[in-house]
């Protein structure tokens, strides 16, 4: 393969630990590698998958489902100190709105500060992968020229993150996962009606 290629045996050696972490390749040590007989296809998501309203919306359903239970776990199980980073995006999204912006990396961070506090790695893990595809929705800039309206709709979001945050304080696992589902609901139907205003191709990736 090296000499095939023209590269190097790390480069093999990388090539082939890619193919086995995607289950398509079998290492036997002292035999070889071997294509597998039945590979497992990996699952990812492509950016240039999300090119239209119904794809960017399953992302945003895939998400929502993850979501909420997160959130119900971070309520039974979150110690004070990740709660209280829960707490600091928050603030750090209203700190965002004050200056006239639209708070995207501390919106994120905000819900990546939920999925931390549920005691699995594996809800932070799979949020910071959808990171890249984080709900993409039309950006407010463009239906709501006005900074005024941007900060109105920004406020609107923030009295949900506020709804889920509590919840999350009072330790309430079933007011949590409500919080979260009708948050992300709602993002979805202000995706849905945004796009309505200003058309179907996303030109902006903002968190809900």
């Amino acid at each position: 393969m090296m000499a095939a290629t023209g590269v190097s045996r790390t480069v093999v050696r990388e090539a082939v630990a890619c193919l086995r972490a995607d289950g398509l390749v079998l290492v036997r040590q002292g035999v070889g590698a071997f294509v597998a007989q039945h590979a497992r296809r990996p699952f990812r998501i492509e950016v240039d998958e999300l090119d239209s309203l119904r794809e960017a919306l399953e992302i945003m359903e895939l998400r929502t489902g993850v979501e909420i239970e997160a959130a119900g776990l971070a309520a039974e199980r979150g110690q004070a100190a990740q709660v209280g980073k829960i707490a600091a995006a928050y603030d750090g999204i209203e700190r965002a709105i004050a200056r006239g912006e639209s708070a995207v990396d501390e919106d994120f961070s905000f819900h990546c500060s939920i999925a931390d506090a549920t005691a699995n790695a594996k809800f932070k893990r799979f949020l910071e992968y959808l990171g890249r595809f984080i709900i993409p929705r039309q950006s407010i800039r463009k239906s709501l020229p006005r900074i005024e309206d941007q900060r109105a709709y920004l406020k609107r979001i923030q009295r949900e993150h506020l709804e889920i945050l509590d919840s999350i304080r009072a330790g309430a696992p079933t007011a949590a996962r409500a919080a979260m589902r009708r948050h992300l609901v709602n993002s979805r139907k202000r995706y849905q009606k945004l796009v309505g205003e200003v058309g179907d191709a996303p030109t902006a990736v903002e968190p809900a």
